[in-house]
């Protein structure tokens, strides 16, 4: 069994009324309960932490040098394209990670194409809506069997 940490960044906690026609109508806690259970179905401990604040993600990432996490799932929302310090936090503890999202962020705003995060990790899964989550879960329970 491997302890996996899925984060999710800003705004969404608003999921299910913020722009459905982009997001879909599921909310955040539909997405973390389906989470929970595909992890559980694979064999795997599922934790989870949405926040608007930078800091707060920065530093559950760090607490992942004692926890026992093996791997990180993130939505990093808008921190996406903006977030040194979120990069610099998964490079300095070296847990692999993958960044995924809910939508296609290169068919959208040119601005979205740009992750600082995406170089350092093992994958990045977007534009499947809720089941980029489940993908992802997928993605991690293959590569922490290899």
């Amino acid at each position: 069994m491997a302890k996996l940490l899925l984060l999710n960044g800003p705004n969404l906690n608003l999921l299910g009324q913020r722009e459905p026609d982009i997001y879909g109508h599921e909310t955040l806690s539909d997405i973390e309960r389906n989470a929970q259970e595909k992890a559980a179905t694979l064999g795997h401990q599922l934790d989870y932490l949405q926040s608007n604040h930078e800091g707060v993600l920065v530093d559950r990432i760090h607490q992942t040098l004692t926890d026992g996490t093996d791997m990180i799932l993130f939505n990093p929302g808008a921190f996406t394209h903006t977030s040194i310090a979120l990069r610099d936090a998964l490079a300095g503890v070296k847990r692999p990670f993958i960044e995924l999202h809910l939508s296609n962020v290169h068919a959208r705003e040119d601005f979205r194409h740009h992750s600082y995060l995406a170089p350092l990790a093992v994958g990045v899964i977007a534009g499947f809506g809720s089941n980029s989550y489940a993908l992802a879960i997928e993605a991690a329970d293959h590569y922490l069997k290899k």
